[in-house]
């Protein structure tokens, strides 16, 4: 379903359903990057995503709105644990992901003792993120959140996804948040891919268009596959995905 308001913003979001989908389903709320409202990137990854048995969530955000993009990032949260369950998803079951920006904004609510007014995911997923600059969603840097969220022993899983020809944001940037995760302790796991920043979520950049559309080459088809399959394991869904 494509284009549900949320949010007294007015902003938009697709929801990617299972084919038979049933009640109870895992719940993925997936935060695209920087441009606004650039849901649509994302929708090729969604539904290859929501093929293993998870519901995606996928709203527009503004990062060139006067806050950021807090209160849409914010919005689409509370979006996800009022009305997933319209949809066949579980709202106690909602693991938070994104790309880029999303991915440091996504990281920020995670890896924060007090999550996102008193609320955490069941997990969080940061693809192709930077983690040493304030998060939209907090104002934070992720990573200045760890020994803080240690202390108040708030440790939820936390998986990785990184291409190697990343031009964007280098690999460094993930490789360095798992080594500091890992030093405290933290479940952690760390996906390394053969992609560029687009090709990780199964995109390509179009120059003439100035963004991303989806990929067609066989290296971001394969790469879009394994982060799809992440989200799915991240979500508590073992099998795999159609790619």
């Amino acid at each position: 379903m494509n284009g549900v308001g949320y949010g007294p913003s007015g902003q938009r979001l697709d929801v990617h359903r299972p084919e038979g989908a049933r009640e109870g389903l895992p719940v993925v709320l997936l935060w695209h990057g920087r441009g606004p409202d650039e849901r649509g990137v994302l929708a090729p990854l969604a539904r290859l995503t929501a093929s293993a048995g998870v519901l995606v969530l996928v709203p527009d955000w503004r990062s060139d709105a006067p806050d950021g993009g807090r209160a849409h990032l914010r919005e689409s949260v509370a979006f996800a644990r009022e009305r997933a369950a319209e949809w066949g998803g579980d709202p106690g079951r909602v693991v938070l992901a994104g790309w880029s920006l999303g991915a440091k904004a996504a990281l920020g609510v995670g890896l924060a003792a007090e999550g996102l007014d008193g609320w955490h995911p069941r997990a969080v997923v940061g693809i192709a993120g930077g983690y040493t600059r304030p998060a939209p969603s907090t104002g934070r840097a992720p990573i200045d959140e760890l020994d803080g969220a240690a202390a108040a022993g708030h440790a939820l899983p936390v998986w990785l996804v990184h291409g190697t020809a990343d031009e964007i944001v280098d690999v460094a940037h993930t490789r360095h948040l798992n080594a500091a995760l890992r030093q405290r302790g933290w479940p952690v796991a760390l996906e390394e891919l053969d992609a560029d920043h687009a090709g990780v979520v199964l995109a390509a950049y179009d120059r003439g268009l100035g963004r991303c559309v989806p990929a067609g080459a066989a290296r971001a088809v394969r790469a879009g596959a394994r982060t799809a399959g992440v989200l799915a394991r991240a979500a508590g869904v073992a099998r795999g995905v159609r790619g």
